[in-house]
């Protein structure tokens, strides 16, 4: 027997595999260094997170139990209420395995983007680091301002 239930987490695991899919884009993009190509996959990731969001509301509503603590324990309520729903258990572990590859490659694209920005922070500041002012005198014993040029400072 399959239920509207069911129906409706199988409706969530193409979305979430939908998400993967671009999680694993958006992974081979930051290990290319490819910057260009992050904002049109998060104009594709943005719709994915609402869409799951509002299924995720649909499969709740359609529980029809008392709220649970968390909507793991709900779902899971539920299955023990109606173990007759085969296909609704089947489903459900496809939808945790892949929200478990969801959530790893999430994790591991924010370890990217910050490995990246520590990178573009630390040539930053070497690219805007004041050069170090070397004191020179002159004849008269008194320090003369630097040029700028090693060469002729040096000399």
């Amino acid at each position: 027997m399959s239920s509207a239930v069911a129906a409706i987490i199988a409706r969530e695991i193409e979305l979430v595999s939908q998400f993967v899919s671009v999680l694993n884009e958006e992974q081979e993009a930051l290990t290319r260094a490819d910057v260009a190509a992050l904002p049109e996959l998060m104009t594709r990731k943005s719709p994915l997170v609402e869409q799951l969001n509002a299924i995720e509301s649909e499969r709740l509503g359609a529980l029809d139990i008392p709220a649970a603590t968390t909507e793991r324990g709900a779902m899971e309520n539920w299955l023990a209420q109606n173990s007759g729903d085969v296909v609704a258990a089947v489903n459900w572990e496809k939808l945790l395995n892949v929200a478990a590859e969801a959530k790893t490659l999430h994790e591991l694209n924010s370890q990217l983007v910050d490995m990246h920005l520590r990178q573009a922070t630390e040539t930053l500041a070497i690219l805007t680091a004041q050069p170090e002012q070397s004191a020179l005198y002159g004849s008269s014993g008194q320090a003369v301002p630097t040029t700028g040029s090693r060469i002729v400072d040096s000399a």
